[in-house]
């Protein structure tokens, strides 16, 4: 029997637990977008359309946002930001400005490479220990750098590898995007913008800066920091210019990001139980036995994002109090 109270507490007490240890970038302290704020943080939104250089602070904002969540996929977040942080002012008192001219990335890769090495010693020696302490691990271990493979993400020492694949494929869309518009001898003060919004949804758009055929990520981005991206984007910095009345671009328009570690508590407290048997879960390789460490079963979790329940259906008495609990 479906326990609708306890998954609607449980829900409540996630979200109050959430607004409470809520914890935004620091995007103010970003040293070529600090005029985009006020000193204590609030974004100018009414100067979002003003210019900063040929394109409007709205389209560097959103470059910003998109490289940020490819790079928050990393295993330290407060120490991945602090790391973005550290590079982007780094190239652009270098004049290597990403944002506005993405080529110049490619163009001074050794400036580029140079940055994020020393960045990234800079924030381990910052956060390293913290980190070990917090995860039971050792300093020496701290690595921000990664790559996807068959098993996943890993952390790599390849610094090459990971800087074209997690900081270049997410420069390259408003790179091509520009392009594309002078191919066809067209100019936008926001392609990536324009681009973006031309979905009929928050969702829809999330989905397809992994899979569009010619501006998809793909491997260089995962579901959840496609999540992410829409839910800065929409609820967090509200740069939405087209649709700002559109339900479908609203704060309930996107799925909420979604990890393994969330994943994990929702199934140790019993909740994704509620919705799925272990049968399920085991036939759709939520659960996968003995494939775990020391042959213990491995969750992974992230799987049941393809699953129907087979609890309730429309129509059942409890459906109306399903639609309550995920709203």
């Amino acid at each position: 029997m479906l326990d609708t109270r306890f998954m609607l507490d449980f829900v409540k007490k996630i979200a109050d637990l959430g607004k409470s240890y809520r914890e935004v970038p620091r995007y103010h302290e970003i040293e070529p977008f600090k005029h985009f704020f006020t000193t204590d943080g609030t974004l100018k939104r009414d100067e979002l359309d003003e210019f900063d250089g040929k394109f409007t602070r709205r389209e560097i904002l959103t470059r910003y946002l998109l490289l940020s969540v490819v790079l928050d996929q990393g295993p330290d977040i407060q120490g991945v930001r602090e790391f973005l942080r550290r590079v982007t002012t780094g190239l652009y008192r270098k004049e290597v400005r990403i944002f506005h001219k993405p080529a110049s990335f490619f163009q001074e890769l050794g400036i580029s490479i140079d940055e994020i090495l020393d960045k990234h010693q800079s924030v381990k020696e910052l956060r390293s220990e913290k980190w070990a302490q917090e995860n039971e691990s050792r300093a020496n271990k701290y690595n921000l750098f990664f790559t996807q493979s068959q098993r996943g993400i890993i952390s790599t020492n390849q610094v090459l590898d990971y800087s074209i694949h997690r900081w270049g494929v997410p420069l390259c869309v408003p790179l091509l995007l520009e392009k594309d518009l002078e191919a066809k001898q067209e100019e936008s003060t926001q392609p990536l913008v324009d681009y973006l919004e031309s979905y009929p949804s928050a969702e829809i758009m999330s989905q397809s800066l992994k899979d569009h055929e010619r501006y998809g990520l793909g491997s260089a981005i995962g579901d959840k920091a496609c999540h992410l991206f829409a839910k800065t984007y929409v609820s967090i910095l509200n740069l939405v210019k087209s649709h700002s009345d559109d339900p479908a671009w609203s704060e309930v328009s996107y799925e909420v990001p979604f990890d393994s570690n969330v994943g994990r508590v929702l199934f140790r407290t019993g909740f994704l139980l509620q919705l799925a048997s272990i049968d399920q879960l085991k036939d759709e390789e939520v659960i996968q036995a003995g494939k775990g460490s020391g042959g213990t079963n491995y969750i992974r979790v992230t799987n049941i994002r393809s699953i129907r329940t087979n609890v309730i259906l429309p129509g059942d008495d409890l459906f109306s109090d399903y639609v309550d609990i995920l709203t």
